[in-house]
């Protein structure tokens, strides 16, 4: 029981982590990795990649230290976090991106609002003025009717 509550407060916890992250380090201090995520080079692979990097790396540690100390809750939050990394892979660079063109056919409402909620934040090509910072949390204003 303590695997799965870590696992889910971790996936949850995730999601206003990355909002946050993209905010306030991405489209500040960080900017520098992040801005060609925004105005793309052409490149196959952008320096906005190393933040998987980031994001996986206390997912590792939580993993690796819950075996070593035997901690159930340790163990269950770095899979949560990784859960949610594998999610944001395939949401951001699968489905909206598309990176990879692993789904090409949908017919779903929520990914339609999910795709809308990126392409306004990717209307601004700075870091100054953007909107729509999550993942998996879409603003009721861009879900269409």
């Amino acid at each position: 029981m303590i695997f799965i509550l870590g696992f889910i407060v971790a996936f949850l916890t995730m999601e206003v982590v990355a909002w946050l992250a993209h905010k306030y380090l991405m489209h500040g201090s960080l900017w520098t990795i992040h801005r060609d995520h925004h105005q793309p080079t052409g490149k196959k692979f952008q320096r906005n990649d190393l933040f998987f990097l980031i994001f996986a790396i206390p997912s590792w540690q939580c993993i690796m230290l819950g075996f070593i100390f035997n901690s159930i809750l340790s163990i269950g939050i770095g899979f949560g976090i990784t859960l949610y990394g594998i999610t944001y892979f395939l949401f951001h660079e699968v489905l909206i991106h598309r990176r990879f063109n692993w789904l090409d056919n949908y017919n779903n409402r929520y990914f339609d609002a999910l795709k809308e909620g990126h392409r306004a934040h990717h209307k601004h090509r700075e870091k100054e003025d953007g909107e729509s910072f999550g993942l998996l949390y879409v603003p009721k204003k861009y879900w269409k009717r």
